[in-house]
């Protein structure tokens, strides 16, 4: 089924609102980074500690909000129980191998790697959800990848002096994020509204991070070693300030907003509109921790919006062209 061959001329609103949305969580998820430097620097944080309390900090968070304000957002039905905890699986093992790739390939191989996913979204929605493989996300995925690689300095081959294992490894991440994306949009059509989808998805991965955590020490790395290591924190109330923050702001919002964008437009579109984050990560880092933007930097940020603009064009046009039919 032709993707421009299910929008009718009210869904072209819904069109450019989603654009805006999955930009706007980008912009949010982009945030991210800066909490959890300040975390795993400053009190060395296991990193799956940290994605653990991240994910139940998200839950505690919507859970209240949603009971005084929308109660039935809270009920998903049995229908979709088993739907919601592979999502939820889905999530964690992301946030896993995504740690995995950061600890065995480093921040800048772990980012080109992680990106992947737009590839691969893009190629899933063909397979999976029949979204329509047109030139403009071709070329989109193509120049999005091309910024990535120069934004995160993946291009200097130290970067690339890795093994096999942090290689699949990175590739596995951004087939994480690529199938989040996708059941994203499966959710949305299945009916789930994207911030029932939120609180059940975080719910579950919850439960599983938790469950990773548990295995015995030394098969993950940045487990927690021992029962202690979940409350690593201790006394440092700044610290578990800063973690509760990174749970109930950019999380619950880029999250949120991105599952809204997936109920908006096709998975494909919204995953490589995401891979601006990179963008606003740079521009954060340079206004909050002083670091300087390079001319490659400006350049990759350059290719990520003309694929951005390339896709939004490009799908405009085949809802006119489907309208004037």
């Amino acid at each position: 089924m032709n993707e421009s061959a299910s929008l009718t001329p009210t869904e072209t609103v819904p069109l450019n609102r989603g654009y805006f949305v999955a930009m706007a969580a980008a912009a949010v998820l982009s945030t991210t980074a800066i909490f959890i430097r300040y975390l795993t620097q400053t009190y060395h944080l296991p990193a799956l500690v940290l994605a653990v309390w991240r994910a139940g900090f998200v839950v505690l968070t919507l859970l209240p909000v949603l009971a005084f304000t929308k109660p039935e957002l809270l009920r998903a039905g049995k229908r979709q129980r088993l739907f919601l905890i592979g999502y939820g699986l889905t999530l964690a093992l992301f946030n896993t191998t995504w740690t995995l790739s950061v600890s065995l390939n480093g921040a800048a191989v772990a980012t080109v790697l992680a990106y992947v996913s737009t590839a691969f979204t893009v190629l899933l929605g063909r397979i999976w959800l029949k979204e329509a493989l047109t030139w403009p996300k071709v070329m989109a995925v193509v120049l999005s990848l091309s910024g990535c690689a120069l934004i995160s300095g993946a291009l200097h081959p130290e970067a690339w002096n890795t093994n096999l294992m942090g290689i699949l490894t990175g590739l596995l991440s951004g087939l994480g994020y690529a199938v989040y994306s996708l059941m994203g949009r499966a959710a949305s059509q299945r009916g789930l509204n994207p911030w029932t989808s939120l609180f059940h998805t975080f719910s579950f991965a919850t439960l599983f991070l938790l469950l990773f955590n548990l295995f015995p020490a030394g098969i993950v790395p940045g487990t927690a070693a021992r029962p202690a290591d979940f409350v690593w924190l201790g006394d440092a109330w700044f610290g578990w300030l800063m973690l509760f923050l990174l749970a109930a702001g950019p999380t619950v919002a880029g999250f949120g907003l991105y599952n809204v964008s997936l109920s908006l437009i096709p998975s494909s579109v919204a995953n490589l509109i995401v891979t601006m984050e990179p963008i606003f990560t740079t521009l954060v880092a340079y206004f909050l921790l002083g670091e300087r933007l390079t001319a490659t930097q400006i350049f990759g940020g350059m290719l990520i919006l003309s694929g951005v603009v390339i896709l939004t064009l490009g799908n405009r046009n085949s809802a006119v062209s489907t309208m004037r039919k």
